[in-house]
Parts: C-alpha cells; sequence; structure tokens
C-alpha cells in the first residue's frame, strides 16, 4: 500500500476525507525547535501548530530534535513528516470521531549526527519558540556540562549551547531572546529548566551579559500538558484506517478529545508570539497555572499510577480493558472521588471542580477507542510515584489522620510489581501470569536489593523510609506502613482482583 507523503497530498479525492493543509504549507518559516519526537508532542503541541496554520494565524513550522540514540528518522523522512492523528472518545456528551492530517512539522534532526544543522535553526531570524518533552527525568543538573562536547550531554545543556549560539551570533540583541516552554511534568518546570541553565552558564564561567541575556531577553514559562496520547494506533484501528484512507501511516496516532496545554506567564511578549492560543480553546495564558496542575497532576496521573502496577499484575494490558472490570473500575472511582477528591480541596479548588475533573478523568480512562499500556504508564514508576503520590498520601494523614487505604493497597501493588529477577544482560524483569516485563526504572536496584535481602515487613520499612525515593521518611505517617503491609502480605497471596473486591466491599 502506498505511504503517506507530499506527493499523496496531490490525489483530488484525498480531500474528499481530509481535511488538507493550505497550499503553501510547505513553505512556512520554522518558527519553532521541539526538543523530543514523542506522541504527547505529536498528539498535542504540534496539533496545536498546525491547527493554527490552517487558520492562517501562526504561520510557521516545527523543526524537532530526536535527542534519544533509540530509532531513525526514517519515518519522518519517508512521509515527509506528515502524518494523522485519530481523534475519538466523548466530548460533553459529544460522540468525536475526526481524523486530522498534521503538517507542521517541517523535518526532524538526530542530535547525534545533526548538532550543527540544530545549530543552524538557533541562529535563523525565524525562531520564536523552543518546546519540549523529554520525560520527567529529562530536565536535570549536569555537573560535567561541557558545550565542547556536541552535543552536549543532557538536554539543558543543549538549550543552553542553542541559547549561547544565538546570543553571540546577534551579538546579544535584546530582541532576540525565545519563548522557552518545556512540557515535562515537574513541578515549575520553566522555572527549573531555567535555573539549571543559568548554574551550567555559570559553572561554564560563560559571559555575564549572556547570564543577563538568559535572563532578560528569554521567557521561561511554567507549563502544563493534558492529553491522552497513548500512541500508535492498534493492528485493527490501522487497518480500518488503511482501508478507509486508502495510503498507509507508520506515524498515525490516537488521541483522546480533551486536551488542555496551560501556560504560566504576565509577558507581552509571550501572548504576541503564542498566538495560537487565538485559534485553541485548550489553551490557557495565565498568571498562575497551579490549579491546572494540580488537579490534573493528582487525579489523572495520581490515579493512573496508584491503579497501574494493579492493573499489570491483574494482567490487564490496557486501561480500557481495565476499566471494562467492574472491580478494577471501581477501585479507580473510588481512590478518586473518596480518597483524591477531599485530598486537594483548598481556598484555590472547589469540590465542584475537583469532582467534574474525577467524573471526566474516569470517562477518559473508559474511552472505547484508546489503548494506553500500562507498561509504558509504568515507565519511570518511582519518580512518577514520588512526584505525584506523595503528597497525596501525606495530605491525605493531615486531613483524616488515617492512611489512606486505596492509596496504600496501590503503593503495595508498586512493591509489588518492583520485585525483579536480574537477567545475564542486567536487565530487571518482573513476572506476572503473562511471562516477564522489564522494569524501566533508574530505581530497578534499590527494590531488587531489598527482594533479595529482607522479609516483607522489613521491606515495607526500608521502602518507606528511603529518602532518595520520595524526599522524606514515609514511615513518619503513623498506620501507613502496617496498612502497606496488610496489602503487600495479600497481593503475595491472593489474586489482585479479589484483594480489590474485598477492599471495595
Amino acid at each position: 500500500m502506498i505511504t503517506l507523503n507530499k506527493a499523496l497530498l496531490k490525489k483530488t479525492d484525498l480531500s474528499k476525507k481530509l481535511n488538507l493543509p493550505q497550499k503553501d504549507w510547505d513553505r512556512l518559516p520554522e518558527k519553532v525547535l521541539q526538543f523530543g519526537t514523542g506522541v504527547l508532542l505529536r498528539g498535542l503541541i504540534d496539533y496545536y501548530f498546525d491547527h493554527a496554520n490552517r487558520n492562517r494565524v501562526f504561520n510557521g513550522r516545527i523543526v524537532v530534535v530526536k535527542t534519544t540514540k533509540n530509532g531513525s528518522n526514517n519515518l519522518f523522512t519517508d512521509q515527509n513528516c506528515l502524518y494523522t492523528i485519530h481523534n475519538k472518545g466523548i466530548s460533553e456528551g459529544v460522540d468525536v470521531n475526526e481524523i486530522i492530517l498534521v503538517s507542521a512539522i517541517s523535518r526532524v534532526l538526530n542530535a547525534t549526527d545533526q548538532w550543527d544543522e540544530v545549530l543552524q535553526v538557533a541562529i535563523s531570524p525565524d525562531l520564536k519558540i523552543i518546546v519540549s518533552n523529554t520525560t520527567e527525568i529529562g530536565i536535570v543538573m549536569d555537573n560535567l556540562v561541557n558545550l565542547q562536547v556536541q552535543p552536549p550531554h543532557s538536554f539543558p545543556a543543549k538549550v543552553l549551547d542553542v541559547l549561547y549560539h544565538r546570543y553571540l551570533h546577534y551579538e546579544g540583541d535584546m530582541e532576540m531572546g525565545l519563548v522557552i516552554l518545556p512540557t515535562e511534568l515537574i513541578s515549575e518546570n520553566g522555572k527549573v529548566l531555567k535555573d539549571i541553565i543559568l548554574a551550567s552558564a555559570k559553572m561554564l564561567t560563560l559571559p555575564s551579559k549572556f547570564i543577563h541575556w538568559i535572563k532578560e531577553a528569554n521567557d521561561f514559562c511554567n507549563t502544563l500538558v493534558d492529553r491522552i496520547v497513548p500512541g500508535n494506533l492498534s493492528t485493527n484501528e490501522q487497518l480500518k484506517a488503511e482501508k478507509y484512507l486508502g495510503f498507509s501511516d507508520q506515524l498515525s496516532i490516537m488521541t483522546d478529545p480533551f486536551n488542555l496545554w496551560a501556560i504560566e506567564s504576565t509577558s507581552i511578549r509571550v501572548k504576541e508570539r503564542l498566538s495560537i492560543a487565538k485559534v485553541n480553546p485548550g489553551i490557557i495564558i495565565a498568571p498562575d497555572i497551579w490549579k491546572f496542575k494540580e488537579l490534573k497532576l493528582r487525579l489523572l496521573n495520581g490515579s493512573h499510577t496508584f491503579s497501574c502496577a494493579l492493573a499489570i499484575l491483574a494482567d490487564f494490558g490496557t486501561v480500557r480493558q481495565a476499566m471494562n472490570n467492574a472491580v478494577f473500575s471501581t477501585y479507580v472511582k473510588t481512590i478518586l472521588i473518596k480518597e483524591i477528591v477531599p485530598t486537594i480541596l483548598n481556598d484555590q479548588i472547589t469540590e465542584t471542580e475537583a469532582m467534574t475533573f474525577a467524573h471526566q478523568v474516569m470517562n477518559r480512562f473508559s474511552n472505547p477507542f484508546l489503548d494506553h499500556r500500562w507498561m509504558n504508564i509504568s515507565l519511570n514508576f518511582t519518580s512518577k510515584m514520588q512526584m505525584r503520590n506523595v503528597a497525596l498520601i501525606q495530605g491525605y494523614f493531615e486531613k483524616h489522620g488515617s492512611s489512606p487505604q486505596y492509596m496504600a493497597l496501590g503503593f503495595a501493588a508498586y512493591i509489588t510489581f518492583m520485585r525483579s529477577e536480574k537477567d545475564e544482560h542486567g536487565n530487571f524483569l518482573g513476572n506476572t501470569k503473562r511471562g516477564c516485563y522489564f522494569i524501566d526504572d533508574p530505581k530497578a536496584a534499590i527494590f531488587h536489593d531489598y527482594w533479595t535481602k529482607y522479609s516483607l515487613k522489613d521491606i515495607v520499612i526500608h521502602v518507606l523510609k528511603n529518602q532518595t525515593l520520595w524526599q522524606t521518611n514515609l514511615n513518619q505517617i503513623p498506620g501507613l506502613a502496617d496498612q502497606i503491609l496488610y496489602y503487600l502480605e495479600l497481593l503475595n497471596s491472593k489474586p489482585v482482583l479479589e484483594v480489590i473486591e474485598e477492599l471495595n466491599n
């Protein structure tokens, strides 16, 4: 079957099935430098830029930088960076089923082999914006930062290199700064990235005028993104799409209709450069985005993380499969309504707002079109548990004076999930009835050591007191260790769904 590409768009009958891009789409200037090729960026951020282009608002394309060594750029090259988004689900009670052709990406550069080309983009007068999603562990300080190494090792060092080349090229022109929008799910992602870049610049003794330029000519914005983008279409959906469209798209992705990009800024420059907000209702530019972050982080991401290990241990492959099970869906609904919602209520978040968002989460998890795999959600499991859920466990005790049972069960399942054996390559493998699974977590070795050395009781104690994991000693929460140990023992003696059903009853 023919592959989606630029030449294919000239077929007159294709316009009957797809809303084709404007005639000059491939001649628009490159205004955005994007770090990351992941489905979240392509399914949300690039979608926003594409939609704005179609409405003749932004009129710019995206240069994508592939920052990982895995895989190649061949699919993007073969398809002229074109791909389709299959947006399916329910939005405000209305069924949504649409296919969107995205043409906003101009090219994909590999950081390892094409860093010189990235730096050419960095000095382009058309460049206005940097966006990124390098996962929660991407925005980290590199104490051995070295701009003589090309490309620089860490993501913040790469951005520093881009900014320094731009600064030198334009001789410190204050009008040539950029709007920098990290979308990694960490607290105050823009501020953290800026602080690391400034610290790195000082460590390298770069000119004080450059450091001033970083601070004053550039806008580092805290942002929050929210859209469920599970990845490639299922085999069945792919076949159906190919039959309907008449071409193959190896970059196609499925998305949930709900979409949000909250950007924290009061800068006129940010609002001017992000003209895409004028035609995308899901983009919110506000002085404070804390409320949006808290709702999403705790209700959507938090419930995902508490549920993830339970679902995998119960042999559910996708979120949809798990939510189709009455016992499991009751667990998710209860942890949302009975434990998480009461914990996050305050003078900024009302019960109505939290309950509305919680019900949206349930609908999104139950989307019959999405195959969101639990193993993908388990990536960097420990950092997600720390960032999303430790505050919830602490907050629940502060409000109720007792440990949360549903959260404790989810945490016990997480400890069980992290039980592993080491293979000959040093990988950590867990095991379910379906077979072995790869534990893709930098902290896997710690849990392997605990499970090898200790009893269940001692495992719980050591896990909870490890401040490297949690930045606090969770044993200080009265009753939490006992509650987690109780469920850990049950999970090691009974089927997961039986344990959940006992709790539900």
